[in-house]
């Protein structure tokens, strides 16, 4: 197409010299024909061979990962967690000690490796968790805090994190790391059953 476009541009029309239909015609078939045949030649030959391969992804997860967490931490996160939720008329949050923590110390650690915090791949956490029944599923990431209580400080204090402690979720799972510099790495994963 881009060819055709650039062909035709480079006559205006006071000095398009004159052609009758038949020779334009001609012209245009020509072309198009040249094109057809120098797109076969060069997209397909003997030697190419074109392999599809499908991409099944993987969301399974080993469920002792979530023995890697510190529970004791966790546990003060969750109950602080469910303070707030409580004096705002919600319910608390339950823990979930198999797959959201499983995936949730897995995030962890590959956050420990990158030695930075991100949201990578979070669509793998969700379907897993949905191919498990959770119906809607959400986040909160952190690291460097020394405690439970600064770590859910900060997320109160941040409107997108809040809305996850907030959020119409009925679970929670933890991967709570500390990292080889000494800092530790969380990641909360919510989810409504």
């Amino acid at each position: 197409m881009y060819f055709f476009v650039s062909f035709f541009s480079i006559f205006d029309s006071a000095s398009c010299p004159k052609f009758d239909a038949p020779v334009l015609m001609n012209l245009l078939k020509t072309s198009l024909l040249a094109m057809v045949l120098f797109c076969t030649v060069t997209s397909c030959s003997k030697d190419t061979d074109v392999i599809v391969e499908e991409t099944t992804e993987d969301y399974t997860i080993d469920l002792n990962l979530a023995n890697e967490t510190d529970w004791e931490m966790a546990d003060e996160i969750l109950s602080l967690v469910n303070e707030h939720r409580t004096s705002q008329g919600l319910t608390p949050l339950k823990r979930d000690q198999q797959y959201a923590s499983a995936y949730a110390v897995d995030h962890t650690f590959y956050m420990i490796d990158l030695e930075e915090i991100n949201h990578d791949h979070f669509d793998v956490r969700k379907k897993g968790l949905k191919d498990r029944g959770a119906k809607i599923v959400g986040e909160n990431v952190a690291f460097g805090y020394p405690t439970a209580e600064e770590v859910v400080n900060a997320w109160i204090n941040s409107p997108g994190h809040l809305a996850n402690i907030e959020g119409n979720f009925t679970h929670s799972g933890f991967g709570v790391i500390e990292a080889p510099d000494g800092r530790v790495y969380f990641t909360q994963l919510f989810y409504k059953k």
